[in-house]
């Protein structure tokens, strides 16, 4: 199949060497300009946990081929968009004229309704995931993470699609377990909410990563969760639906000591989280800007990410 990966960021590019390993053609479309500036390669520091629980380490220097422009006759089969959250308005915007015949994978963070997040583009071209992998860039360059082993699809009552099969096929190619959940909207919004209490402890002591192997710290981002969870249930999320993802917070004392000990121990977790390093990263700031606010207009009191403000306040950000 022939795949653009929309973006040249973390999950793209761990994802797209996945898929180029299982022998799929993968390019990569980037901002015109900003071709040269990437090079010609991705220095590769990865924990591949497909086929072991603890991962075997990937280092290498892997070819890609970039592009600044996508004409509205390509021959893509599936164009895949993982950006952050509050890029995915201007990725839609921009892909609108130029999706063609492919099929448009969303798989990545959101925090709108999945149908207005999507509604630039064909809703029958259109197919939700969401991605098992995590890391960051360092300043050398690198990209340093985390692939796990599964991928996750919404659930749905009717046949799948063509599409839908297509896309699924492409990542059980990779070596991937597929994974589905009925509430696909739901989790993807506990996703975010989980993302916002532990990146508002993080920033508290300057980076995700300075959570790793750090109970106290730990307690406090799981507890930071907790405070977030009665949003969803403001929104319509019915959180009798996700038991088993809500343990780690509704027990934060419990599980703390367990993901700081996993966290500095276990190399797919402490990978994924000492990448996170950089104190000035910007999505940690807007993903705990936008759920303060949806708190704030739900009138739901989330007093350890009012704390964390300062840190992620718009005025902080140069």
């Amino acid at each position: 199949m022939k795949i653009l990966m929309f973006g040249r960021g973390v999950i793209a590019s761990i994802y797209g060497w996945a898929l180029q390993q299982a022998g799929h053609d993968v390019e990569f479309y980037v901002r015109p300009g900003r071709a040269a500036a990437y090079g010609d390669s991705v220095d590769l520091d990865l924990v591949d946990a497909r086929r072991r629980i603890c991962g075997h380490r990937v280092r290498r220097k892997w070819p890609v081929r970039l592009r600044e422009t996508v004409p509205p006759d390509h021959d893509f089969d599936l164009i895949v968009v993982s950006v952050p959250h509050h890029r995915l308005p201007g990725a839609t915007a921009f892909l609108a004229p130029r999706v063609g015949g492919a099929t448009v994978l969303l798989f990545g963070n959101l925090w709108t309704e999945p149908a207005v997040a999507a509604a630039a583009l064909p809703a029958d071209q259109v197919v939700w995931g969401a991605p098992a992998a995590g890391g960051g860039f360092g300043e050398d360059g690198v990209l340093r993470g985390t692939l796990m082993g599964s991928v996750l699809f919404e659930k749905s009552e009717n046949p799948l699609s063509e599409r839908e099969k297509a896309v699924r096929q492409v990542f059980v190619d990779a070596g991937l377990r597929l994974r589905e959940h009925a509430d696909f909207r739901g989790l993807l919004w506990l996703h975010f909410v989980s993302d916002a209490g532990l990146h508002s402890q993080g920033l508290r002591v300057g980076s995700l990563a300075g959570l790793a192997g750090r109970t106290g710290d730990m307690r406090e981002g799981l507890l930071a969760v907790r405070e977030l969870l009665p949003l969803l249930e403001a929104r319509g999320v019915d959180l009798r639906r996700h038991r088993a993802a809500l343990l780690p917070f509704r027990a934060a004392w419990l599980t703390a000591p367990v993901l700081a000990w996993l966290t500095a121990h276990f190399t797919p977790a402490r990978v994924n989280f000492q990448a996170h390093s950089d104190p000035g990263a910007l999505e940690p700031r807007e993903i705990c800007r936008d759920a303060l606010a949806a708190a704030r207009k739900w009138n739901v009191p989330v007093p350890r990410l009012e704390a964390a403000e300062p840190r992620f306040a718009r005025e902080d950000v140069h």
